[in-house]
């Protein structure tokens, strides 16, 4: 049985052809896996395979990539601290040569390298094509449960606490969910900060996407904190703060939050919580919690 045609700018182009015809000079913009290399697309396969070299943050990590898909090709070290100099070469041999920009993982320009070598191939009338793949944010988002009819990514949140806070009190008044890029060695200052700023929402902890390990653990802040200081994370995450309430939570809302909140705290706790986000009686919530431990 024949393999399956790539489909390449609308046309059909087989295994064989693919490998043979180069691609028209210009700046590529390839999305890759961000764990699981299965979720490499046929499109970003084929660029890579056809393209003259391959700018990338770590040329050892791309390197174990294209091994992996049996390709070898020229790869430059490039990210958003290259000199001018340097970036000013890689735009004008994209003139004469398909040049395929990749970051670690996921999808270059998104808190990856990329931002000012895009922007300076645009202004040199450079050829720009973007190949959709993998997106961390987008994957957690997905996972987490909270409302994606609006959405704000915000990329990391700052090191630093003041300014940390200062961005959480800024993007309060947002009514969306918000998504930020975490460290495993943060994640508790931000959660804490979250607490503060922001305590009456849900907060989704999604690690290790795509991966063995995979987990997203959805609680209001507090459990989450009392969660992590136990088992301290590693990696990178995505971490998502649900809407702001459009009203004072409803008596049936208080048992879903109780539901979330009994995943990372202890029954009482939980009950304490959720009464005082709520309005809710602690005593009726700490029986109902009994109940549901028992269930």
């Amino acid at each position: 049985m024949p393999r399956p045609s790539l489909i390449v700018h609308g046309c059909p182009v087989t295994e064989t052809t693919a490998l043979s015809q180069g691609l028209t000079p210009g700046l590529y913009i390839v999305a890759t896996p961000i764990g699981n290399l299965g979720d490499i697309t046929l499109r970003a396969v084929d660029i890579l395979s056809r393209c003259d070299g391959v700018a990338c943050e770590d040329t050892r990590v791309t390197g174990k990539l294209l091994k992996h898909l049996g390709i070898s090709k020229p790869m430059w070290r490039y990210d958003d601290h290259s000199e001018e100099r340097d970036r000013a070469r890689l735009v004008e041999s994209m003139r004469t040569r398909a040049v395929a920009l990749v970051s670690d993982a996921g999808t270059p320009l998104v808190s990856d390298p990329g931002y000012r070598l895009v922007n300076d191939a645009r202004s040199e009338g450079i050829s720009i094509t973007s190949v959709p793949g993998a997106c961390a944010f987008v994957t957690g988002l997905t996972l987490s449960g909270l409302p994606n009819d609006r959405f704000m990514f915000a990329g990391f949140l700052p090191q630093k606490d003041k300014a940390r806070r200062d961005m959480l009190e800024e993007l309060a008044g947002i009514d969306a969910t918000l998504v930020f890029y975490e460290t495993g060695p943060r994640l508790v200052k931000s959660l804490i900060a979250i607490d503060d700023v922001l305590p009456n929402r849900e907060v989704a902890v999604a690690r290790e996407l795509t991966k063995l390990h995979e987990e997203c653990r959805r609680a209001l802040p507090s459990g989450l904190i009392a969660w992590y200081e136990s088992r301290p994370p590693k990696g990178e995450i995505v971490l998502l703060v649900g809407p702001p309430p459009e009203e004072a939570p409803r008596e049936g809302d208080a048992e879903d939050m109780l539901v979330r909140a009994l995943t990372t705290m202890k029954t009482s706790q939980a009950a304490s919580e959720v009464a005082r986000i709520t309005g809710v009686e602690r005593k009726k919530l700490y029986a109902r919690a009994l109940e549901l431990k028992r269930e």
